[in-house]
C-alpha cells in the first residue's frame, strides 16, 4: 500500500493514483499541521470581530450578505454540508471519490483554508479506514468546485449519510466511523464551506485518465503497427529524418514506437508485389500523426494537472499576512478545456484505429487477406461484426468529444451565472477512455489474426511476442465461427491491463 505524506506543497499524480487505486496510507507533515494552526488563528480572530467576512460570519453565494451571528455559526456550516449533499443519479466509481477526497485535503493542508488540523486529520482517517462516502453522478456545475460530491463527502465527515466500508457494504456513516474510532466532525466557522469548495473531483478523474491514456497511446501504437505489418505496408514513412522535418514531440514518439515495433519483419515493404501500391492509406500511413497530435494534447493537458495539484483552490482563501480574500479559484474552466481536448483527440484516435480495423476485413483493400478474415468465407463471417461493435463505440466517442465545457447554466440568484461544467467533461471522459480501450482490443484482434494469415511471411519479433501473449491469454486466433464475445472480451483485459506493453518492451525496450 505505502505511505503518502501530504504537506503544504501540494502532492503528485503518483500520490493521487497511489491514494486513489492503491489505497495509500496518508500521514500529515509537521509542516502541515503548522499551517492548518496558523490560518485556524486568523479566522478564529476574524470571528470574534464584529465586522461580517464571508464565508466565516456570512451566508453563501447569493444569500453572502446576512451577517450570521456567533450562536448561529455551527449550525450555518452544518447546514451548508447538508443542503449542497443533493446530488442524483448512479454512484460514482470509489477510486474518483479517494481522489475527490484526497485533493481537498491536499487543499486544506496548505494552510490557505482556515480549517483545524483535527478536521484534516479526520479526513485522512476516513480514507485511511477505507471508507468511501456515496457520491452521486449528478450535481457538480464545476463552479463554486464539485460542490454536491464534496459535500456527500463532508457529510460523511460529520457522521452522517451513507458511506461504503472497507469491505464494500454501505451502511450508515455514523456506524462506520464509530466502528473505526473516528469521532464525527464538529464543524465550526468556515470550514463547511472550505469542504465544499474545490476542483478535486473533476482534477482526480484528469490525473487517472491520463495515466489510462499513457498506456492506451503506446498500446494503438502497437496495434497501428501490427495492421501496417498484416497489410504489408511500408516503415519507410516512419522514418526518423521524415518526422523531424515536422516537429511535433508526439508525432516523432509515436513514428519511433511503430518502426521499433516493425523491426525485422518480414511483412513489411511489399508495396509492389502482386498488387502494387505506390502509398499505404491515409488510416495506415498517418497513424503517427493523429496520435501524436493526441499525445501533445496529453502534454498540455499534464501542465494544466501539474499547476493544479499544487495549487490551493478554495474561497475565500487565509493569506499569510492574515487576510481572508474572496477569488474565482473555484472555477473549473482550466480543468474543463483539457478534459474536453482529451475527449476529442482519444474519439479521433478511435476512429482512425476503426478504419484501419475495416481495412484488414474488406477484401478490396487488405492486398489479399480472406474476407472478414473469415476461415470460409460465406459459411463463416468472421469478424464483420465485431467491426460493427467497434463503428458503434466510435460513434458514442463522437458524441462524447462533444465539449462540456462550451455550456454554462446560470445558478444561485444568477451570483453563479457562469460555470464550467467541468464535472461533466470529467465523467464524459471516463467513459471515453473506457471505450477507447475496446476499440484498441478490436484493433488488436483483427491485426494479430491477419498477420497470422500471411501464411509464409515472418512478422517481427516484437509482434510476434504480442501475438504470442494475446493467445497465452485466452484471445483464440484464426480458425471456424465461434461466439465472438468472450474473446472480445478478452482482448479488452489484454488492453485494459497493459499487457500490449509488457509483451512488447522486453523486445524493443521501453516505448516512448
Amino acid at each position: 500500500m505505502g505511505t503518502v505524506a501530504l504537506g503544504t506543497s501540494g502532492t503528485t499524480a503518483a500520490d493521487v493514483i497511489a491514494v486513489a487505486r492503491g489505497n495509500a496510507r496518508i500521514e500529515l507533515t509537521a509542516d502541515a499541521r503548522a499551517a492548518l494552526t496558523a490560518a485556524r488563528e486568523i479566522v478564529d480572530a476574524l470571528a470574534a470581530k464584529p465586522e461580517p467576512v464571508y464565508g466565516v460570519s456570512t451566508g453563501f453565494g447569493a444569500l453572502a450578505s446576512r451577517h450570521i451571528g456567533p450562536d448561529l455559526r455551527a449550525q450555518l456550516q452544518r447546514n451548508i454540508v447538508r443542503s449542497h449533499a443533493a446530488g442524483m443519479g448512479p454512484r460514482v466509481e470509489r477510486e474518483v471519490v479517494r481522489a475527490l477526497m484526497f485533493l481537498r485535503l491536499k487543499t486544506v493542508c496548505s494552510g490557505h483554508t482556515g480549517v483545524r488540523p483535527e478536521v484534516a486529520q479526520a479526513m485522512a482517517d476516513v480514507l485511511n479506514a477505507g471508507i468511501t462516502p456515496v457520491v452521486h453522478e449528478y450535481g457538480s456545475l464545476g463552479c463554486s468546485g464539485d460542490l454536491a460530491p464534496l459535500s456527500h463527502c463532508a457529510l460523511t465527515l460529520m457522521g452522517e449519510g451513507d458511506a461504503e466500508g472497507p469491505d464494500g457494504e454501505v451502511r450508515p456513516a455514523g456506524e462506520l466511523l464509530a466502528a473505526h474510532g473516528i469521532t464525527p466532525v464538529e464543524l465550526r466557522e468556515k470550514e463547511g464551506l472550505a469542504l465544499l469548495n474545490g476542483t478535486d473531483g473533476m482534477l482526480g478523474m484528469l490525473v487517472m485518465a491520463l495515466a489510462d491514456l499513457e498506456t492506451l497511446y503506446k498500446s494503438a501504437d502497437v496495434t497501428a503497427a501490427l495492421t501496417l505489418e498484416a497489410l504489408l505496408g511500408t516503415d519507410k514513412v516512419l522514418a526518423p529524418e521524415l518526422h523531424a522535418i515536422r516537429p511535433h514531440p508526439g508525432q516523432a514518439a509515436s513514428a519511433a514506437n511503430m518502426l521499433a515495433v516493425l523491426a525485422g519483419s518480414g511483412l513489411t515493404g511489399h508495396h509492389q508485389d502482386d498488387a502494387p501500391r505506390v502509398q499505404d492509406a491515409y488510416s495506415v500511413r498517418c497513424a503517427p500523426q493523429v496520435a501524436g497530435a493526441g499525445r501533445d494534447t496529453m502534454s498540455h493537458a499534464r501542465l494544466v494537472a501539474e499547476r493544479e495539484l499544487a495549487a490551493a483552490v478554495d474561497n475565500p482563501v487565509v493569506l499569510p499576512d492574515g487576510r481572508v480574500e474572496s477569488n474565482g479559484n473555484f472555477h473549473g474552466a482550466p480543468v474543463a478545456y483539457v478534459l474536453d481536448f482529451l475527449a476529442i483527440a482519444a474519439a479521433d484516435l478511435g476512429s482512425i484505429a476503426e478504419r484501419r480495423t475495416d481495412r484488414l476485413l474488406d477484401k478490396n483493400r487488405s492486398h489479399g487477406l480472406p474476407p472478414f478474415l473469415a476461415d470460409d468465407a460465406g459459411v463463416d463471417s468472421g469478424l464483420m461484426i465485431a467491426q460493427y461493435t467497434q463503428a458503434a463505440l466510435v460513434s458514442e466517442m463522437k458524441r462524447l468529444a462533444v465539449p462540456a465545457s462550451a455550456d454554462s447554466i446560470p445558478s444561485s440568484a444568477m451570483q453563479e451565472d457562469h460555470v464550467s461544467m467541468g464535472w461533466s467533461a470529467a465523467r464524459k471522459l471516463r467513459t471515453a477512455v473506457d471505450n477507447l480501450t475496446r476499440i484498441v482490443a478490436i484493433e488488436l484482434y483483427a491485426a494479430t489474426r491477419a498477420v497470422e494469415l500471411r501464411e509464409g511471411l515472418t512478422p517481427a519479433p516484437a509482434t510476434q511476442a504480442v501475438i504470442e501473449a494475446v493467445r497465452k491469454a485466452g484471445v483464440e486466433g484464426p480458425g471456424p465461427d465461434r461466439f465472438l464475445a468472450p474473446d472480445l472480451a478478452a482482448a479488452d483485459a489484454f488492453v485494459r491491463s497493459g499487457a500490449v506493453l509488457t509483451a512488447v518492451e522486453p523486445v524493443t525496450g521501453p516505448l516512448a
